[in-house]
């Protein structure tokens, strides 16, 4: 290959970029575990992570010469006033040293790693530089991804432990109080006790249920039909499928709410119940008839050449051999029911028939208590989150098995 970089630019740019990433997250978690103030200081934070870059490109330590030595020199650097993480005035130097010397061993570790390809200061290769710089993308992603998901769900549980007078002192103060005991829970015992929030989590749970067994009772002959019988229309019903669900539920608010109240059926489970599926019947329509189309269609032909009809097939030897299908179909209904707001938010009215996520909006009151409402956030995730990661590679693997015929 041709040269195409040099290790001398590489190692500089690529230790400047990343350990201003590392000082901000790093700045980013004291502040939220402690409570005190740190901050990046952008311009210490480039000058010393381009001349540890150039270091660990011209020396090329091993990785945990490398950790320890960035520790030792970004721990001193803070002694004098001049590390990468700056604190308030409330917080002690010896804070300072320590949030720096990890700073600098965490860009040790991942500096050194990033920066493997490059073998020195000399002229590199298009594969040497490119691998360097996917290196940094894919380490940079990992942490921008993981706090966006991270960092809400780390304030709304914390904020549901504090107690009304922390967050009046200090709102932005996300540090644990583990002095208070079972009293952080507080605000989830007085959901259940005085908010009835454990109705809400049946009503969610059967009516997220009853969402998937209408939406697989249609979904499956209709995918089934388009999948593997001929009829007229067929191409065209196949492609329109996912139309339904491409037209935005704003555009369908206003008549669903007018359509219902003249049926008498807003403010009525029943009425939630009839809806839900409609917006959940086309997807599945599309997901499964992928998956059937994949399945051997000799298998079904030996079956009905023994005898067996159409529907003894189905139930006998196509539902089984879909059952990674409709397994990932059903958790993907079950968390868009679950997780539904605008429907419930428009239909429901009456608090003895809220759905989970309705009771939580119900909430949003300047009379009730900020964490209550963060609370009921946490309850109203928590399962779902737990739901999908407990059966997420069922649901992966279930949704990519139709993807190759045969």
């Amino acid at each position: 290959m041709s040269v195409f970089w040099r290790g001398g630019l590489t190692g500089p740019i690529i230790g400047a970029l990343w350990l201003l990433v590392l000082s901000v997250t790093v700045a980013v978690a004291v502040s939220f575990g402690t409570g005190d103030a740190f901050r990046p200081v952008v311009w210490l934070s480039l000058l010393w992570g381009a001349l540890g870059g150039l270091a660990l490109v011209a020396a090329r330590p091993g990785v945990p010469v490398a950790a320890l030595s960035l520790a030792v020199v970004l721990g001193a650097l803070a002694a004098v006033g001049f590390g990468p993480v700056a604190v308030g005035e409330s917080v002690g130097t010896g804070w300072e040293i320590g949030v720096n010397a990890v700073l600098g061993a965490l860009f040790g570790l991942s500096a050194r790693v990033i920066l493997e390809e490059v073998p020195g200061l000399g002229a590199l290769t298009r594969h040497q530089f490119e691998d360097a710089v996917i290196r940094f993308l894919t380490g940079f992603g990992y942490i921008f991804f993981t706090a966006i998901v991270v960092i809400p769900f780390y304030v709304m549980v914390m904020t549901s432990l504090k107690s009304q007078q922390a967050l009046l002192q200090n709102p932005l103060d996300f540090s644990l109080d583990l002095s208070r005991g079972m009293e952080l829970f507080r605000s989830y015992r007085e959901l259940f006790v005085d908010y009835s929030f454990a109705r809400y989590l049946w009503t969610s749970f059967y009516v997220s249920c009853l969402t998937v067994f209408i939406t697989l009772l249609f979904s499956v002959p209709g995918a089934y039909a388009v999948a593997r019988l001929r009829f007229s229309g067929r191409a065209a019903f196949s492609r329109s499928i996912l139309l339904i669900y491409m037209v935005p539920m704003i555009v369908l608010a206003l008549p669903i709410y007018i359509a219902f109240s003249q049926l008498g059926l807003r403010n009525t489970v029943f009425g939630i119940v009839l809806i839900y599926p409609v917006t959940t019947i086309p997807v599945a329509l599309y997901m499964l008839q992928g998956y059937f189309r994949g399945l051997p269609a000799e298998v079904e032909e030996a079956g009905l050449m023994d005898g067996l009809s159409r529907l003894a097939v189905i139930w006998k030897i196509t539902l089984p051999l879909a059952l990674p299908a409709l397994a990932s179909v059903s958790l993907y209904v079950f968390m868009i029911a679950w997780n539904e707001f605008l429907l419930a938010f428009m239909l429901l009215d009456d608090p003895s028939k809220f759905t989970l996520t309705r009771a939580v909006t119900s909430l949003n009151s300047s009379e009730v208590p900020r964490q209550h409402l963060m609370a009921g956030a946490v309850i109203a995730t928590v399962p779902i989150m737990a739901l999908f990661l407990g059966l997420e590679k069922f649901m992966t693997k279930g949704l990519t098995a139709g993807s190759v015929k045969g």
